[in-house]
């Protein structure tokens, strides 16, 4: 039976892939934050990262470090690094993001992001497989504080508060089938290169497409209601996490899509979850059921 240790195993990502290297018939390890991670990671075939540091400390001083005991981990067990990429590293230059779109962040968070990756790439040339699965904003089946739950918090009342131009597409994954092709890629890590950086497509959706499918998943109709922008202004010189939350505003008026080739072409029988029945689980806030058979949007 192949092993697996979760790095943030009660996080967003951490917790999805959890269900999903259980229900592929993995053993789990759920690593203890601030214990030995090599000694915890020795037996284990997989590292799963799941963790980040919260938004609102600096990433700069606290993602490189991370990355580092990760790869001393990996080194000392043998074991693949599977890490849950985000969009920050490529700037503010829309498009088709995939493996090959150069990273030309300006933010502190994507600077940061981008010194993680290199660091995975240096380990790889030394011997450390490592496999970023690459995603935009998160829809979980449990409220976790994310954009989409603010988004969607005056739901119930017709209302969505959503941040950005609603005629410029973007990217969303629904975070079960996230950790269930992150099940997949370990599964068939043999058969991938040293690093991989695979871009996990998920919804390409505008924001209109995005209250329309929100119409027909909880049944009543949704009108925009502008996002309080103004009032994290007002308190982002008292508040890191507003402040934070700013700097990275950019990406809701970037029209940008992933390029999933990639993923179709390691994972050929992956198939994703129809966007109205992911909308309807995150909306409800229920647990996910088995994988619909309709392919993966976007």
């Amino acid at each position: 039976m192949n092993t697996v240790l979760i790095l943030g195993a009660t996080g967003r990502f951490g917790r999805n892939c959890v269900t999903a290297f259980e229900t592929a018939g993995w053993q789990v390890r759920k690593y203890r934050r601030g214990t030995d991670m090599a000694k915890a990671a020795m037996g284990a075939d997989v590292i799963v990262n799941g963790l980040n540091p919260p938004y609102q400390t600096d990433w700069q001083a606290l993602l490189p470090p991370m990355a580092r005991e990760i790869v001393s981990a990996a080194k000392a067990s043998g074991a693949t690094i599977l890490q849950a990429g985000n969009v920050y590293g490529f700037g503010s230059e829309g498009g088709t993001w995939g493996p090959d779109t150069p990273m030309r962040a300006t933010t502190g968070k994507g600077k940061a992001r981008i010194e993680m990756e290199h660091i995975f790439r240096q380990a790889a040339a030394q011997g450390v497989q490592t496999i970023i699965l690459r995603a935009g904003d998160f829809i979980d089946t449990k409220p976790s504080g994310n954009y989409f739950d603010l988004m969607v918090a005056k739901l119930h009342k017709g209302r969505l508060s959503y941040p950005g131009r609603t005629d410029i597409e973007r990217t969303w994954a629904f975070l079960p089938d996230m950790a269930r092709a992150a099940a997949m890629l370990a599964e068939r890590r043999k058969q991938l290169a040293g690093f991989e950086d695979i871009p996990f497509a998920g919804y390409t959706l505008t924001g209109q497409e995005l209250r329309e499918a929100l119409q027909t998943a909880s049944g009543r109709k949704v009108t925009f209601k502008p996002f309080p922008w103004w009032f994290f202004k007002l308190a982002a010189p008292v508040s890191k996490l507003f402040k934070a939350l700013l700097e990275m505003r950019y990406l809701w008026n970037t029209p940008h899509r992933l390029d999933g080739s990639r993923l179709a072409e390691v994972l050929p029988d992956y198939r994703g979850t129809e966007l109205v029945t992911a909308l309807r689980l995150a909306v409800n806030k229920t647990e996910h059921p088995p994988a619909s058979p309709i392919a993966q949007g976007g």
